[in-house]
């Protein structure tokens, strides 16, 4: 069974820092991502890195401020968030990705496997 548990988030003023954890078990990916949903948006992209390799990618309006990492080993992928501005706030979502690309992709329905999501919040 393949499950992905976020954690991590929480309630944080502009300026300040949260790092997202998200377990993942069951499978290997090729991809995995971060994703957010705003109240009354959509969910959209936001970083996701090749889980062999490395390479990473970004939306432009988390770049320089947010770094997403794994670590191999414990198949555990992690978001450092930086600078969080209020617009930040949404429920964050770890996603994983069976699709074989070059690069990591950010298209939402290339993602098979969805995390339950984990709430931050930041406070101007």
């Amino acid at each position: 069974q393949v499950q992905l548990v976020e954690s991590g988030g929480g309630l944080v003023q502009a300026g300040g820092s949260l790092r997202l954890s998200c377990a993942a078990s069951g499978r290997t990916f090729y991809t995995m991502g971060w994703f957010r949903q705003a109240p009354g948006k959509e969910r959209e992209f936001v970083a996701a890195i090749s889980w062999i390799g490395g390479s990473t990618f970004y939306a432009d309006s988390v770049k320089g401020r947010f770094t997403i990492s794994r670590d191999n080993a414990e198949n555990t992928l992690y978001l450092q968030m930086n600078s969080l501005k209020p617009e930040d706030t949404a429920v964050y979502y770890c996603a994983g990705s069976t699709y074989y690309n070059v690069s990591p992709t950010s298209l939402i329905y290339e993602y098979e496997y969805w995390g339950q999501g984990t709430q931050v919040t930041v406070s101007s």
